[in-house]
This record gives structure tokens, C-alpha cells and sequence, in this order.
């Protein structure tokens, strides 16, 4: 299993990408080019930095589906059945195995797929399901668990990359009813700084530009002088506040540099045609182009859409659509520029959609039977895991836990899900608790 080389500290190696070392970027002239922001061809301008900032490594993007879709619309159809909805099954070219009629495009490309029709988990609310499921396990007071983003940023990413490591997109950035996508503790005990950068509703990141009154070399030296004394008191005072207040400039600044990242006004118009115009679209677009250019986390959230608890069809035949383009456009684009192989793409909401109707005509809560679909990266294409029963009540075959889940999410990407943490006044515990496995048939071997 391949892991991401970590950045040696020495600054002469003998090797060409280190003839302009990041922290050397980040800590000096950084100052005065990002003070300028002036176009992320520049910024990449400096061959050692660009091949630095792109090396090639494990990502992943999580293509949030918020709300809960539903699996007889998506991935385990019912066709003809009283649970199966008015919507037929289509073939794929997987010999044998069928897909939602609303999904003609992912029909197309299942070879590249892996699908998980057996998910079984427990909560069945919104904000309990959330946490559960980007997080991997249920609350373990006093402490907070990280967000699967912040686990794999500090266990992948660069740190001192001026390219988020951690990038949350998401078209209500300002957090909506749930308190799962408001700002709080994301990093829980890795620390603020494997946090997310938090990015939506437009399609760039605003107020980051120098003010016109203020020189690039007055800026440059304001900057140079803050780091100094805040460097100073970090030192004198051994303060973690300070050395995180510190991490923070340092962030900053990386994300004035790399702004045009976020701008989709600088891609070809006939890319964005074809990822579509909703957020959800645009955003995956963007996820694509931020793990092309350095980014190791990004989190493609799309509001509540999905929680069709009223006209259940008729939302459905909206919304697969869009999700059935995005997936087929974004692992077709990874495919096609090198970067499957490396980054591992995850579809899924917190849970399912009952097999029943409730009296609006909708589909409610159901974390009993539900679906979800990966590829890329560690993931074994072709494959589809567990099976429902013929009504998709139950889970019949194969059933999977979030445990199980991220175990398979962590050793796809190379982590190891049963390193063990040693939290002060705390019992030892692992990444992934009691030692769940991951789903082996889905892994790629050798």
C-alpha cells in the first residue's frame, strides 16, 4: 500500500524540487507574493514549487449527498415491487447488475465503481447520522473525534503547502439548520489548524485582496515584523495559543496565494457545461481542479436536498440526475488525467430512505438498508457489495457498519485505521475502535 512521502526539513538534498523549499516560501518572500495576489499561474510559476505543491499522493473527495438519498432511486433498485417506486432498473456493464433508470451514466462506467448496497448503521436522525458518519463512531466524551477531512489532511496532506489541505464546499458556507454543518470543533483533538477551509455559495474566495493604500513591501514587512514577535512570544512563553495563532497567519496567507484555486471563472466554460450549472455541479468541478493542484481532502456538501420526506418521486427524479452526471463527469475526469488511481471519490448521505411511503408520498428516515458508492484510489472497481432482500427491508448479505466503513476508507488511502491515540486521562483507543476490519473484497491487492 503506497503512503504519501513526507517533506524532509533539510533544505539541500541534491534534488531539484528542493531548490526552492516550501517552508522557505511560506516563511519569507511568501509575504510579498501573496500580499500581491496576483495570478495562480504566477504562483506556480517556480517549477520546484509547482512539482512540490502537485505531488502526486493520496486524496480523496467526499461528495456529501446531505438529507439522505434514497438507495431505490440510486443504487439497489426494486423495480415492480411495492417498495421499488415508479422508476425501472436499467442494465449497466457489469454482466448482471442493474442501477436506477435515473442513472444512465454511472450505467456506463460501473466497471470504475464500487457499490456497497449493505449499509447498516444506527442513528436515525439528521445530526446524530452526520456525526456518525463523518466522523466514524458515536460521541466519546470529553473529547471530539475528528472529521474523516481533518484525519486525512494530518495523515496525508503538507501542512505547510500554501494549498488547503482540508477544503469543505458546501453552498451554505455559513452552516444550515444542522448543527453538524455550522462552524465548530471539526478537528476535535488533531487541533485547529487540520480544519477545514470553508468555501460556497460563490464560486472564489472574497476579501482576500491587499488594500489598494497599502504597498506589497509595506505589507510584506508589517507581515515579516508580526512573525517575529509572535515567533518570539511563542518561544518565551511555550504558548500553544500563540503557535496556533501563528498557524493561522500562516494559513492565511497560503490561501491569498492559491485564491484563483477557487475561482471557476478561470476554467473552460465548456467544462463547467458539462459538470452542470447547480452548486452541487460546480462545486464537484472544483473539487477536481483543487486535488489536481495540492489539495488532500475535499468535501462536496449540497444543503439539504435529499431529505424528501414530501413528493419523494418527484424530488428524486430532479436530483439523481444531477448527482448521476456529477459522478460520471468527475471520475471520467480523474480517469482521464491521471489522478484515479491516487484519489479516492466517496458518494453517500448519513443514511437511507424507508421502503415505504409515509402519507405526503415520501421516503423518511432509514438507516437499516441503504447504499453508497466509491472508486478510485485503494477501491476495487466492478464491484458490488451485500445485498438487501427483495423488498430491501433488511440487509441480507454482507452488512457493513460505519466502523467497517471508514476502516476501508483509511486503509484504501494507506492510513492505518487501528493506530492507536493516547489521550491524556483517557483510555487507549484506536483510529477505527475495536479493531473493525475493512471490507477485503473491496480492496485493491498487491
Amino acid at each position: 500500500m503506497n503512503t504519501t512521502r513526507k517533506m524532509s526539513d533539510t533544505h539541500e538534498c541534491g534534488s531539484p524540487e528542493h531548490a526552492f523549499h516550501r517552508r522557505l516560501f511560506l516563511q519569507g518572500s511568501f509575504a510579498a507574493g501573496a500580499a500581491s495576489v496576483g495570478s495562480f499561474s504566477g504562483l506556480f510559476s517556480i517549477p520546484a514549487l509547482a512539482d512540490e505543491t502537485k505531488r502526486a499522493g493520496k486524496r480523496c473527495i467526499l461528495l456529501w449527498l446531505c438529507g439522505a438519498p434514497s438507495q431505490f432511486e440510486t443504487w439497489d433498485p426494486k423495480p415492480g415491487t411495492e417498495t421499488g417506486g415508479p422508476f425501472g432498473a436499467i442494465s449497466t456493464n457489469l454482466p448482471g447488475i442493474q442501477v436506477s433508470q435515473l442513472m444512465p451514466q454511472c450505467a456506463t462506467i460501473m466497471d470504475k465503481l464500487a457499490v456497497v448496497r449493505s449499509m447498516r448503521t444506527k442513528p436515525n436522525q439528521h445530526f446524530q447520522a452526520i456525526d456518525v458518519l463523518t466522523r466514524g463512531d458515536q460521541p466519546r466524551p470529553p473529547f471530539t473525534r475528528p472529521i474523516l477531512g481533518s484525519v486525512i489532511a494530518e495523515q496525508l496532506g503538507q501542512l505547510d503547502s500554501p494549498v488547503p489541505q482540508f477544503v469543505l464546499l458546501d453552498p451554505c458556507p455559513e452552516g444550515n439548520e444542522f448543527k453538524a454543518f455550522k462552524a465548530g470543533n471539526w478537528a476535535g483533538w488533531l487541533g485547529a489548524e487540520y480544519g477545514p477551509v470553508r468555501a460556497g455559495g460563490s464560486y472564489s474566495i472574497p476579501n482576500i485582496e491587499r488594500s489598494e493604500n497599502l504597498s506589497e513591501l509595506d505589507h510584506a514587512d508589517r507581515e515579516a515584523l508580526r512573525s517575529f514577535f509572535s515567533r518570539k512570544y511563542e518561544n518565551d512563553q511555550r504558548s500553544q495559543a500563540a503557535e496556533k495563532h501563528n498557524a493561522a497567519f500562516r494559513r492565511v496567507q497560503g490561501l491569498m496565494s492559491c485564491a484563483p484555486l477557487f475561482d471557476l471563472e478561470q476554467l473552460p466554460e465548456r467544462e463547467r457545461q458539462r459538470y452542470g450549472q447547480g452548486a452541487f455541479a460546480q462545486h464537484a468541478l472544483q473539487a477536481r481542479h483543487l486535488v489536481e493542484h495540492g489539495a488532500t481532502f475535499v468535501m462536496v456538501a449540497n444543503g439539504m436536498p435529499w431529505d424528501n420526506h414530501v413528493y419523494q418521486h418527484e424530488m428524486h427524479q430532479m436530483l439523481v440526475p444531477e448527482l448521476d452526471n456529477v459522478l460520471y463527469q468527475l471520475v471520467t475526469d480523474l480517469q482521464q488525467r491521471g489522478l484515479l488511481e491516487d484519489t479516492l471519490v466517496i458518494a453517500m448521505g448519513e443514511f437511507g430512505r424507508t421502503p415505504w411511503l409515509n402519507e405526503a408520498r415520501g421516503r423518511d428516515h432509514y438507516p437499516q438498508a441503504w447504499s453508497l458508492v466509491m472508486a478510485g484510489a485503494g477501491i476495487q472497481g466492478g464491484m458490488v457489495y451485500g445485498a438487501t432482500d427483495p423488498l430491501g427491508v433488511e440487509v441480507t448479505e454482507g452488512a457493513v457498519d460505519n466502523r467497517q466503513l471508514f476502516a476501508t476508507i483509511f486503509r484504501a488511502l494507506g492510513v492505518d485505521p487501528h493506530q492507536t491515540y493516547d489521550l491524556p486521562g483517557l483510555p487507549t483507543f484506536q483510529r477505527v475502535e475495536e479493531d473493525a476490519e475493512p471490507i477485503h473484497a473491496l480492496l485493491q491487492t498487491g
